[in-house]
């Protein structure tokens, strides 16, 4: 996929994929968390091990071929970096709607 792609294409994708999916599960888990009396910070920790969870399959692929490495390597820029904005931002979204 990597020689048809541009490297900036996989990156945005793979960032917007995990932009969506990680602030979205991070306010639900927030809603979730605040109607059962959970701590906020236990739920943090949580979606940072499963935003390193996310990214670890394109972290040994790049590891293991580092000579083709550009499109695997473009991706885990991408997921990395939509993985850390979005769990950055999620908490000001969860605040405003009044789950955290």
């Amino acid at each position: 996929m990597g020689e048809f792609l541009a490297d900036y294409l996989i990156r945005e994708q793979a960032a917007v994929g995990a932009l969506v999916v990680f602030s979205v599960l991070r306010v639900i888990g927030a809603a979730i968390a605040f109607e059962r009396g959970w701590r906020i910070a236990t739920i943090e920790q949580c979606f940072l091990a499963a935003a390193i969870l996310y990214c670890v399959p394109e972290f040994f692929d790049l590891l293991m071929h580092m000579t083709s490495s550009h499109a695997v390597a473009a991706e885990l820029e991408g997921k990395a970096a939509g993985s850390a904005i979005a769990l950055s931002c999620a908490p000001i979204v969860g605040h405003k709607l009044g789950c955290e």
